[in-house]
């Protein structure tokens, strides 16, 4: 049995960036071991769905840590092996190879698989789910040679996937089940600007479509949707959700609820044990509320932060939620909370490449959107969210005023 004082349970940009920071807070050789079951050290998971998958990048170029740099802290990363038992109580991690970890503290961070669609033909070749480096390598290992491919989901996924396809000749159609693109988080106004931006470029939108089932015999060839519709494909992409991995903590005694419940410390109800990343449920104390969060930046934030408070800097997790999304030649980002906003005020003009949308909730930020606007209002957004800043609803309407004159 191995030993060591922390184990980071998954090898994702949690395991990536948790180890940079504990080796600049002073790491000893052999401390810390990643065990993760993917076959690649830890990589950024934004480029699966933009660069990567695009073919700029290569899959060096998407490392957190160089392969080497883990040699040289003496950090141990065990790749493609499957943790199967967890005994907190002997503080013990086996796995189905029967070797077995023991921990000091313990950094679960099994992240998130992808929501399959459970309908006839899903097991056909050519339907992918995109969620980890192999799934993004196989998907454009097709798109060479694709002529035509159906992306399922109206979300982030589906619309940056869409994005690259398209750029690639690839006729391209984006199925989505609601009324709109992101209806959960864009308003109205930019769902439409979305829409119309994809439409010019060649990308076909099906709204209100159900998928019943994929047609083919040993290769995907056509979608069936509810409507009657048939598209015609090469290949599928489905982005309909992720779903935490929490399987294997399940006899733990462990709190599980739409994840892995931990504090603002990020500890869970057993001492030692920690959660970050997509599979940690945590109290946001910006706005009162539990959340789970599947974005790259609060992997990070959330990696750096565990490493913090274990190397003795006991701070709660206070973090603006963010995200940020590369699509044709556009890049936006959105901090906060959209949710519970009652009103909506747009700077800028929605019908152009350059607007940002500040969503309020009484007289209080809770969101923000910018797309190719001033840094002023990029670094006020998060500053406002996170002071929960009264506004005004004038200053923010007229683009003409800076911002700065609100605080």
């Amino acid at each position: 049995m191995s030993s060591s004082k922390y184990i980071i349970l998954g090898g994702g940009m949690v395991a990536g960036y948790a180890a940079k920071e504990l080796a600049k807070r002073g790491l000893g050789p052999g401390e810390l071991t990643i065990i993760s079951a993917d076959d690649a050290f830890p990589y950024e998971r934004p480029p699966l769905s933009k660069s990567f998958l695009s073919g700029k990048d290569k899959e060096v170029d998407i490392l957190i840590n160089a392969q080497e740099w883990y040699a040289q802290k003496k950090i141990g990363v065990k790749l493609k092996t499957l943790v199967q038992n967890i005994d907190l109580k002997k503080r013990t991690l086996r796995a189905s190879s029967g070797e077995s970890f023991e921990f000091e503290h313990l950094l679960i961070a099994t992240g998130a698989r992808a929501r399959k669609l459970d309908c006839p033909g899903n097991d056909l070749r050519n339907v992918f789910y995109l969620r980890s480096l192999d799934d993004s390598r196989n998907i454009r290992d097709n798109a060479a040679t694709a002529k035509r491919a159906a992306i399922i989901g109206g979300g982030f996924i589906g619309m940056e996937v869409a994005s690259v396809l398209a750029q690639q000749n690839i006729e391209t159609t984006l199925i989505i089940r609601e009324d709109r693109v992101w209806s959960r988080v864009f308003t109205l106004a930019m769902s439409n600007f979305f829409e119309h931006y994809y439409a010019s470029r060649g990308v076909r939108l099906l709204k209100e479509e159900n998928v019943v089932q994929f047609e083919g015999k040993e290769r995907v060839n056509a979608v069936v949707l509810s409507s009657g519709n048939q598209v015609a494909c090469d290949m599928v992409i489905a982005g309909v959700g992720a779903a935490p991995v929490t399987e294997v903590l399940a006899k733990t005694g462990l709190e599980i609820e739409n994840g892995v419940v931990v504090n603002e410390y990020l500890e869970t109800n057993q001492a030692g044990v920690f959660a970050a990343g997509d599979v940690a449920s945590y109290f946001d104390k910006i706005f009162n509320k539990r959340r789970r969060v599947e974005h790259w930046d609060n992997a990070v934030s959330q990696g750096q932060h565990w490493a913090s408070v274990v190397r003795g800097d006991r701070q709660p997790f206070v973090h603006v939620p963010y995200f940020f999304s590369d699509v044709f030649d556009l890049s936006y980002e959105l901090w906060g909370d959209p949710h519970d906003a009652r009103e909506t005020v747009v700077r800028g003009d929605a019908n152009s490449p350059s607007f940002s949308v500040w969503w309020l909730n009484g007289d209080r930020l809770v969101a923000a959107f910018t797309m190719n606007r001033p840094d002023e209002e990029r670094e006020l957004a998060p500053e406002w969210i996170k002071s929960k800043q009264r506004m005004s609803r004038e200053l923010l309407a007229d683009q003409n005023r800076p911002l700065r004159e609100g605080k």
